[in-house]
């Protein structure tokens, strides 16, 4: 039997699923980068509070924590990182696909959109 469960995501981390690094490194590609990482941050704004920001970027800043998972690097703002520990980002591209989704066990609210949260 074939277990269809996910793996639980350490509290420790970000993860990112191999499909939406997979579309990360898509649109790295169609847009000439090599060398390449994905930003994954929060700031104040959107209607709970807080909203994610995602961004490719060339390479990490100063404070960022680097996460590896398949064959992608997450640059981490260390004042993102404790509103994001234990999130899985996903992509979704289903009849009702949203893009990007965020899993994140520290959202005491999200709004319908799925963009923002508060903690």
């Amino acid at each position: 039997m074939v277990s269809t469960s996910k793996p639980a995501i350490p509290a420790n981390t970000i993860y990112i699923t191999e499909k939406a690094a997979s579309k990360v490194k898509q649109y790295a590609l169609r847009d000439d980068m090599e060398t390449f990482g994905l930003k994954v941050a929060v700031k104040g704004g959107g209607c709970s509070g807080l909203e994610y920001v995602l961004d490719i970027v060339a390479g990490p800043q100063d404070d960022d924590k680097i996460i590896k998972h398949h064959g992608l690097e997450l640059y981490v703002p260390k004042k993102s990182y404790i509103f994001l520990a234990g999130t899985e980002l996903d992509f979704s591209d289903g009849l009702n696909g949203k893009g990007f989704v965020f899993t994140n066990p520290n959202a005491t609210r999200t709004c319908g959109c799925g963009d923002s949260f508060s903690a």
